[in-house]
């Protein structure tokens, strides 16, 4: 698929499943604004709203969030999360390569961030979770354990020669 510099609302609507309706809402609520807001034409009309490719990408997400039971209120609390928390567009958060990869389980929504640290965002956004199993952790124990074993066939083998 080639993608457009902008898409219209109409477009928009057909690509993600969202009615017109709940565009117009989600716009005017703050949630996800057009990039070419809708204006007044000198004819008396209004211009449709358009969208870039970013912005229809975050659409697919929080469509895909709102099917799986998401509320809109809860979907507000996750990019107001992530642009004040985390300084993240939900596309940076989503595939676009930023330092923080969102998860769910269908009941939650999970960040990682490149260090690692994992937030559960709908319930405290500012405490880490703390990671059982630390895979860290495991390559150092695993470290420790090739020591350990390397000192062993040493000495067994001065044991035999000596």
């Amino acid at each position: 698929m080639r993608l457009k510099k902008t898409y219209s609302s109409r477009e928009v609507a057909s690509l993600t499943g969202l009615s017109a309706r709940q565009l117009q809402i989600w716009d005017a609520s703050g949630l996800i604004s057009s990039a070419i807001p809708s204006h007044r034409t000198a004819a008396g009309g209004y211009t449709e709203r358009r969208y870039t490719p970013i912005d229809l990408f975050e659409l697919l997400v929080l469509a895909d969030l709102r099917h799986r039971g998401f509320s809109v209120q809860q979907l507000h609390q996750l990019l107001r999360i992530l642009k004040e928390r985390f300084d993240q567009r939900l596309f940076d958060a989503t595939g676009g390569g930023g330092s923080v990869q969102l998860l769910t389980d269908g009941q939650e929504i999970y960040a990682r961030t490149t260090s690692g640290q994992f937030f559960n965002l709908l319930r405290t956004p500012a405490q880490p979770l703390m990671a059982i199993g630390n895979e860290g952790l495991l390559k150092e124990l695993i470290g420790k354990v090739r020591k350990i074993k390397g000192r062993r066939k040493k000495a067994e083998g001065k044991k035999v020669t000596g």
